[in-house]
């Protein structure tokens, strides 16, 4: 019987799920209104594609500084910022008269993402106690997993009958009814300690978070012709992950100076627990799997296999939904057996998944991929809440924002390469076929192929990470030979929710 908690803390944690599931939907609800935007806008292939792109990158940028930002404002107002951020600019998409505006628009909601995913996962590890966390991850599974999974069939759905603009316009209202009724609980919830130290905002290291970062997720977006034609990128896709590597570099080593000498944008201290490395890594190649299928399957249904934008979307929707409704259960299981009893067999069916899913594009008919992306989705559900869970869970609490902060940055480098990978393999092979006289079609059949195998391969990859994920669950926190971090407090009971 597991034991109830408080009615504030449940209140808090409702709010941010719904709240950040709104938000995190946005990242993918793009992906099939490109033709349309391309004719409303006339834009090309590749502007069109970096609605999806800049609202990728603008996250890679920002994550990295809500760590610093959480413990600077407290949950309440980085949650009246995030919220306010996305209304805007949800606003500003919906009205924009032209793409630079729609794109400007689309920077701004990612911003009020960016805060949201680590603001609701620290929130979570600050607030429930290690017994209870894996079924109230499983929750939060839904938000960071399922959103971005039914961003595509959401907005199939919307554009079979209306406008592009009520892809903005019907999250609008929601998103204000969120944003109202959050800040009403969180003030009503009231918890922690509002004279807890604020740390001091370190200016180069936001300078070289945002080129290395942001470089390096522009340079594998052009490295994998995500939008082919048009103009000429700004940068070329090596000399972008030259920039971006370098500045990365310099990233950690300014970090690894301030934690010895003041208060780093993001302490590094978090990778010396072994398993919070093992779920970054999990999760990390977990997610370019699922980003390069995810942009593989509408392509090669709608193109090679005939099918409409409404039927492709309906088809990938089951995945994402099964995903959802297996999250609680997966925290259950969770609490009681650990980690590696689930890790493992959810590896083991996502490899399968892949290579089924590769094997029918040489013969099996279009419910093969309903199945097989079910199946990878079982899969997925099986890995991430016990690997956010249990990862997170091995910080000391002070490091909860900065764990939080940093598995979003990889997940969106990770997503970032994912795409990249699976759209220069496919062109690669498609190519080849090309010269070789095969038909258009068939080309580009081979090439989904060729990618989806390469997504075999990254399962190979995620079964071996799954081989180092410890099975007990609500173990206590390994803490790293400094204790607390420099400016924090030894005992981190939580952080401000109403500041």
């Amino acid at each position: 019987m597991h034991e109830r908690l408080p009615a504030a803390t449940t209140t808090v944690l409702r709010t941010l799920v719904v709240a950040a599931f709104v938000v995190i939907l946005n990242e993918t609800l793009l992906v099939n209104a490109l033709p349309q935007l391309m004719e409303s806008l006339q834009i090309d292939e590749r502007a069109a594609q970096w609605l999806s792109t800049g609202f990728m990158l603008t996250l890679a940028v920002v994550i990295p500084t809500t760590g610093w930002l959480l413990q600077r404002l407290g949950v309440r107002s980085a949650f009246r910022l995030a919220m306010s951020l996305f209304v805007l600019g949800t606003t500003a998409s919906m009205l924009a008269p032209t793409f630079f505006l729609l794109l400007a628009g689309r920077v701004v909601q990612a911003s009020g993402t960016a805060i949201m995913m680590p603001l609701l996962m620290t929130t979570l590890m600050d607030l429930v106690p290690p017994h209870a966390r894996g079924r109230v991850m499983g929750n939060v599974t839904l938000a960071i997993a399922v959103a971005p999974a039914l961003g595509p069939a959401v907005s199939g759905l919307v554009l079979q009958w209306l406008d592009w603009r009520w892809i903005f316009g019907l999250v609008l209202p929601i998103a204000v009814v969120v944003a109202a009724l959050g800040l009403r609980a969180l003030r009503v919830a009231r918890v922690s300690d509002p004279d807890a130290p604020r740390p001091r905002l370190d200016g180069p290291s936001v300078l070289l978070t945002a080129v290395g970062f942001g470089s390096l997720v522009y340079g594998l977006a052009e490295a994998g012709g995500a939008a082919e034609g048009g103009p000429a990128p700004l940068v070329p896709a090596p000399a972008a992950v030259l920039v971006g590597a370098l500045g990365l570099a310099l990233f950690v080593w300014r970090q690894l100076r301030l934690q010895r000498t003041g208060s780093p944008l993001l302490d590094l201290r978090v990778l010396r627990h072994g398993q919070f490395t093992v779920a970054v890594v999990l999760s990390s190649v977990a997610f370019m799997a699922l980003m390069g299928v995810m942009i593989l399957l509408p392509l090669y249904l709608q193109e090679v296999r005939g099918l409409s934008v409404l039927q492709t979307g309906l088809l990938l929707m089951p995945g994402g939904l099964v995903m959802g409704l297996m999250g609680p259960q997966v925290g259950r299981w969770y609490d009681r057996v650990g980690g590696r009893p689930l890790v493992l067999p959810g590896a083991v069916v996502l490899l399968l998944a892949l290579a089924g899913m590769t094997a029918a594009t040489l013969y099996g008919p279009w419910w093969t991929f309903l199945a097989g992306h079910v199946a990878a989705s079982v899969g997925l559900a099986l890995m991430f809440t016990p690997a956010f869970t249990g990862g997170l869970g091995s910080l000391p609490s002070h490091l909860y924002p900065f764990g939080s902060a940093l598995i979003g940055t990889v997940q969106q480098v990770a997503a970032a390469t994912g795409t990249a990978l699976a759209i220069a393999v496919l062109s690669w092979r498609q190519a080849v076929l090309l010269d070789d006289g095969a038909a258009t079609a068939a080309a580009l059949d081979g090439g989904v192929r060729a990618a989806l195998a390469v997504g075999v391969v990254l399962g190979v990859g995620v079964l071996v990470a799954a081989a180092f994920v410890r099975s007990r669950p609500g173990e206590a926190p390994e803490h790293d030979e400094g204790a607390a971090a420099p400016g924090a407090p030894e005992e981190a009971d939580g952080i401000p929710l109403a500041r």
